[in-house]
């Protein structure tokens, strides 16, 4: 019995091994010996953002729950994560007219000082028509970096909607103070709360949890594209 156990122990951590090197960072980008990403949970507080057409559930909280599945799992592959938002409060201090440009100048701040490799900002979408699908990535089109890690975010997102039926999405620039920050960042749009079917599978935790492994696989190609290059 004691062999058959340590044989089951040594299989199960070779396994275990091997998924962790497929998942891991390298050891360096571009002389970077420390890789270190932000992970922005979107809106907080007050500034709950869109709710979901079905749920009824506030986008501030299901962009925290994505935040911290995917920092998870950047974590376990090696990353050094930092969060703008831990909590469902935003970031501005006080409820004094221009609470959304100082919340937004606190993140900008974090980021900075966090000097990342990349900034993922977590965001969900919302459209009139409630037929759109899909989870879409925004660059900053003056970026190359930031166009780079969007595609390559993209391209997960897509296979991962593909399997619930959605027809694939370009990752596309935008005019958004998130992707102005110096870092090079993305912002994720993981699915439509305007959509009953994306609605419910953004509140359900194994496809977030899905979805998070999605993000972290595409910063990692990028990371590695980096590494090659």
């Amino acid at each position: 019995m004691l062999g058959i156990a340590l044989a089951l122990a040594i299989g199960y951590c070779f396994v275990v091994g091997v998924c962790f090197r497929a998942l891991s960072a390298p050891a360096a980008v571009a002389g970077v010996t420390e890789l270190k990403l932000v992970v922005d949970a979107g809106h907080g507080g007050i500034d709950g953002g869109v709710v979901g057409v079905k749920t009824k559930r506030k986008e501030s909280d299901v962009n925290l729950s994505i935040a911290y599945l995917l920092k998870d799992r950047l974590t376990d592959a090696g990353f050094s994560v930092t969060m703008t938002r831990t909590t469902d409060q935003g970031l501005y201090g006080t409820t004094l007219p221009g609470f959304k440009r100082r919340d937004l100048e606190k993140r900008k701040e974090i980021c900075e000082r966090a000097a990342p490799t990349f900034v993922v900002s977590i965001h969900q979408n919302f459209y009139p028509s409630s037929a759109s699908r899909g989870g879409q990535v925004f660059f900053e089109k003056e970026n190359p970096q930031s166009k780079a890690l969007a595609e390559s975010l993209q391209k997960e997102l897509n296979v991962l909607y593909e399997k619930q039926g959605v027809k694939p999405r370009v990752a596309a620039a935008g005019d958004y103070y998130m992707l102005k920050i110096t870092p090079p960042s993305v912002i994720v749009e993981c699915g439509f709360l305007s959509n009953p079917k994306d609605d419910e599978l953004l509140a359900d935790g194994n496809f977030c949890a899905a979805l998070a492994e999605a993000i972290a696989t595409g910063v990692l190609s990028e990371i590695k594209n980096l590494a090659a290059t």
